[in-house]
């Protein structure tokens, strides 16, 4: 394949993930003062299917364009959100990478999406006490989001192995998951 096509299928499935963690955010539904919901899942997929870069993008891009067109966030929760989940992806595929020919067994997929997920938790409690310092209850606003992100990651976790290996066999037979391979970053 040319290097032009392999770069526009990945733009192009980059693009596709975006739409996907939009969409799965959709989905989501009340527990301990916060909203659970599989997004997290498919923005670890997208580091492990496009690599840290690429991956990174496709995560911060779909979350923040959810609370964009859905939320109406100001600019600084924009930001915000397309760091902390570029953050989850690029970290879960710089590490998947990092385990070379042996990144696919479970356990690594496991490993990655948990330093991924985890990631994404200090970086939503971080943000989640300054706001709370700013409110004058920094405490308060941590311990009432932390065990739904604590879910969150946990469900992260979970299905994010299960959702690379469901896809995995439809991308190799597709041609796909070489292109994907080839330039990744």
């Amino acid at each position: 394949m040319t290097k032009s096509r392999t770069q526009l299928i990945r733009i192009v499935f980059g693009a596709v993930m975006a739409a996907m963690v939009f969409v799965v955010t959709m989905f989501r539904f009340p527990l301990l003062g916060s909203k659970v919901h599989f997004a997290n899942a498919v923005c670890l997929l997208s580091g492990l299917l496009l690599g840290p870069v690429l991956g990174g993008t496709a995560a911060g891009m779909g979350s923040m364009l959810y609370d964009l067109f859905l939320y109406n966030e100001g600019i600084l929760n924009l930001l915000i959100t397309f760091v902390s989940k570029f953050a989850m992806a690029w970290v879960c595929a710089t590490l998947f990478r990092a385990f070379g020919e042996n990144r696919r067994k479970p356990w690594n997929l496991v490993l990655a999406s948990a330093a991924g997920a985890l990631t994404y938790v200090a970086l939503y409690m971080l943000k989640t006490a300054i706001y709370g310092a700013i409110a004058g209850n920094a405490w308060a606003a941590v311990v009432s989001k932390f065990p739904a992100s604590i879910i969150n990651a946990g469900a992260a976790i979970v299905a994010t192995p299960i959702f690379y290996g469901a896809i995995l066999p439809a991308l190799k037979g597709a041609g796909i998951l070489k292109e994907l391979e080839q330039v990744r970053q």
